[in-house]
């Protein structure tokens, strides 16, 4: 489908917005009251173009964008931020000094074995300038990859971890900013191993699964681990792999988080920006080889005899 072209069902349009990914949804308000075939046709929409965009849902609120996410799947808090107050899932990105500046290459939450298989972000204070979203798709990453690194990829696995060196990734950030994320992103510490790359389980597709929760490949030195995760995440971050949206307050963009990764670029300097994130609970990848992850910390404890037999 060129970018020209659009799929229209009951009032629906899906217009791509680049060539491997993104398209804009219209003639639709977002809200629990969806019904079913409409719901049916975003998902597919979903699953085909990674992201969709949707513009003046000014409508919604912090219930109702929770009450929509119900409609795709069941939301899920983040596992160490605390969610917005008077909400149940809301997670409130604000650049003032709440995780609103998550300026480097990710997918949501892959510390976590079953980490969300889609977000719905919604823009409530927007910067007259810059603040853009970028979005990759991992899909495309892994079919244009040489045939020789597909290979290679198939066979490795690599542990992520919210556990990372935060002042390094991100050196002009403020004092508060590193506080909050030792005493609060990373308050509980996870890892998980996951196969580099994951079978999507609803598009059969291969997707490369990396970003910068990624704390080295399993099997290799810290240099060979850093070089071979640099190669293999350019692919992923290839221009023509991706898209990028200007927010404008009372955009939605929902995003198919495993098979994507986003960058929230960075440039606005004091100007606010405030968005609203809910997202929905994923299963554990598995790996072409049928290895599902595996999670290493935290270690879950093992009751005693006698506390298993009173439990």
């Amino acid at each position: 489908m060129s970018t020209t072209e659009k799929k229209e069902s009951a009032g629906l349009s899906v217009v791509p917005v680049a060539g491997r990914i993104g398209a804009v949804v219209e003639g639709v308000r977002l809200s629990g009251g969806l019904d079913a075939e409409a719901v049916k046709e975003l998902n597919e929409a979903l699953l085909k173009h990674k992201v969709l965009f949707f513009r003046d849902q000014h409508h919604l609120d912090d219930a109702e964008q929770e009450a929509f996410a119900r409609l795709l799947g069941e939301p899920v808090a983040h596992p160490t931020v605390p969610v917005k107050e008077g909400s149940d899932y809301v997670l409130e990105l604000d650049s003032s000094g709440h995780g609103g500046r998550a300026d480097s290459w990710h997918t949501d939450v892959t510390f976590v074995a079953d980490y969300p298989k889609a977000s719905i972000l919604r823009a409530l204070t927007v910067p007259g300038s810059g603040g853009d979203t970028v979005w990759a798709n991992t899909a495309a990453a892994y079919a244009h990859l040489p045939a020789e690194l597909r290979e290679l990829a198939d066979k490795l696995r690599a542990v992520h971890s919210n556990d990372y060196d935060y002042a390094a990734r991100r050196p002009q950030a403020s004092e508060e900013a590193a506080r909050r994320h030792k005493e609060v992103f990373a308050s509980t510490v996870y890892e998980t191993e996951h196969p580099i790359v994951r079978v999507h389980p609803e598009t059969g597709e291969r997707v490369l699964l990396l970003g910068h929760f990624v704390k080295r490949i399993v099997g290799l030195s810290s240099s060979d681990s850093a070089r071979l995760f640099e190669v293999l995440q350019n692919h992923v971050i290839q221009l023509e792999n991706t898209v990028r949206w200007r927010w404008k307050a009372g955009d939605v963009a929902i995003w198919d988080n495993r098979a994507t990764q986003h960058y929230a670029v960075n440039d606005y300097g004091s100007q606010h920006r405030v968005v609203h994130r809910v997202t929905i609970a994923g299963d554990v990848p598995v790996g072409v080889d049928g290895r599902s992850s595996v999670t290493l910390r935290p270690v879950q404890a093992v009751a005693a005899p006698e506390e298993r037999e009173t439990a």
